[in-house]
């Protein structure tokens, strides 16, 4: 005889003699049954993987049977009996060896929940996610949807987060409520906290509340950019509106600022601490025009800058170059870096005149500037603590060029006359803007000379 038919004889023998005894048993005595307690079991479960572990769980059918739909199908009278041993005395359950241990605490859960009552602890979200993957399994419901009340209540870490995603939409409509923090919103709740962020983003709230703001400014700009996924709302008119008005006041707010800062003697801009607001501002707007810029609203914000920038750089040019003037003349030229973008690759048109005067005026304090913090690095003495952006002075040189070469070639020759003979000839570098010049003035003639041919062609033409 076979291991396996020994195996169910003894098996069937004990739990049918288990079940009789079991049958005569009070609902008061049944009620206080434990798992694995062999005197008034009446069902093995056999708990299974391929070919490591096999364990058998005391257990009792009337239990089994009310808290999972698996079990009592597989102990009902109608399910196939294996040859002719009476099967519903040992119910085999076979499982990944990754899942054995989720298996095991369902089971004991059986005897642990109640309608009333739940686990103290789930033990955490991934292991409250193996036990929910086993209760659908086993269909018990009761487990089930203590399983989602409790994945729906607690916080998830991003890779639980992942997790969940990957688990829960296989298992069901069941789950469904864990999934519900995570749905897109409704459109209009996007665009109503878009803009009550907008304006504490563009405000001035208390020093205390920096840290707030700044987050806020980070996620509306998330919200704006387009990465692996869409932008989380498009832009239309009334946004539009709407960031265009809180950038107004902003640069209104700046300005106020600027004009008081121009009546103060340099040496006191630093005891009236008007410089760390201004600082604050410059941050505040170089942030609004990198939103600005994701909704092609620039236009604005550049005539407004184009207008005040001769007192921008008398405001800021001639203090001493503490680390503190340093970093706000740095925080001006990162707006400036912005406008002149905008203006060099044509996203704003300005007139011929004005585009001269930016480049004619910034041209030197960027140069400038950027020497005085090179200095400061070099000599190791009032070294600026602020972080330095190669990438700035990268951008600033290629709008200086593209600004330079839009302009009429003999201003260009002006600026570059200059640029050859400055000792700060290293940055900017405006090599490109003098290739392209001494090209178009070499071959500047011959073309000229086969245009003019061809208009005299096409009034010829006209004439005949």
């Amino acid at each position: 005889m076979s291991i396996s038919w020994t195996y169910h004889i003894v098996s069937a023998f004990f739990l049918s003699t288990r079940k009789i005894f079991f049958s005569f048993q009070d609902k008061e005595t049944r009620a206080l049954c434990k798992i694995g307690d062999r005197s008034t079991s009446d069902v093995v479960v056999r708990l299974r993987t391929q070919d490591v572990r096999d364990e058998w769980f005391y257990c009792h059918s009337h239990i089994l049977i009310e808290k999972s739909k698996y079990f009592a199908d597989r102990l009902s009278e109608n399910w196939p009996t294996c040859q002719i041993l009476d099967s519903r005395n040992c119910v085999e359950v076979y499982c990944q060896e990754s899942e054995f241990d989720h298996h095991v605490t369902t089971l004991r859960l059986f005897y642990d929940i109640t309608n009333s009552s739940e686990p103290d602890t789930w033990h955490g979200v991934r292991n409250a996610l193996g036990i929910l993957r086993v209760a659908v399994e086993l269909s018990c419901e009761q487990i089930i949807r203590a399983c989602v009340d409790y994945l729906e209540a607690v916080p998830w870490e991003e890779a639980e987060e992942e997790e969940i995603l990957r688990i829960i939409p296989g298992l069901g409509s069941q789950a469904e409520p864990i999934l519900a923090r995570l749905q897109p919103v409704n459109p209009t709740a996007i665009i109503g906290i878009f803009l009550s962020a907008i304006r504490f983003a563009t405000s001035t709230p208390p020093l205390s509340m920096n840290e707030l703001k700044s987050s806020a400014q980070d996620q509306l700009e998330y919200m704006l950019t387009e990465d692996d996924d869409a932008p989380l709302l498009t832009a239309d008119d009334k946004i539009k509106s709407e960031v265009r008005e809180c950038t107004r006041n902003l640069l209104a707010r700046f300005y106020i600022l600027l004009e008081s800062l121009l009546k103060e003697p340099k040496e006191s801009i630093f005891e009236l601490g008007k410089i760390q607001v201004f600082k604050s501002l410059l941050s505040d707007l170089a942030w609004a025009c990198q939103i600005l810029v994701k909704m092609e609203t620039m236009r604005e914000f550049v005539y407004s800058w184009v207008e005040a920038s001769d007192k921008i750089v008398k405001a800021v040019e001639d203090a001493s170059p503490t680390s503190d003037m340093l970093e706000t003349k740095l925080k001006v030229i990162e707006v400036t870096a912005k406008v002149l973008e905008a203006i060099g690759y044509g996203t704003v048109i300005v007139p011929t005149v004005k585009r001269l005067h930016m480049v004619k005026l910034w041209l030197p304090f960027v140069r400038g500037t950027k020497a005085l913090i090179d200095s400061a690095k070099t000599s190791n003495e009032d070294v600026p603590s602020f972080r330095m952006d190669g990438e700035l002075w990268q951008t600033l040189e290629s709008a200086f060029v593209s600004t330079i070469l839009a302009l009429p070639s003999g201003d260009q020759a002006e600026i570059l006359t200059e640029w050859l003979g400055n000792e700060h000839i290293q940055y900017p570098d405006l090599t490109e803007a003098f290739e392209v010049w001494c090209y178009r003035s070499k071959v500047a003639k011959r073309r000229l000379a086969f245009l003019s041919s061809a208009e005299m062609g096409e009034m010829e033409n006209h004439s005949s």
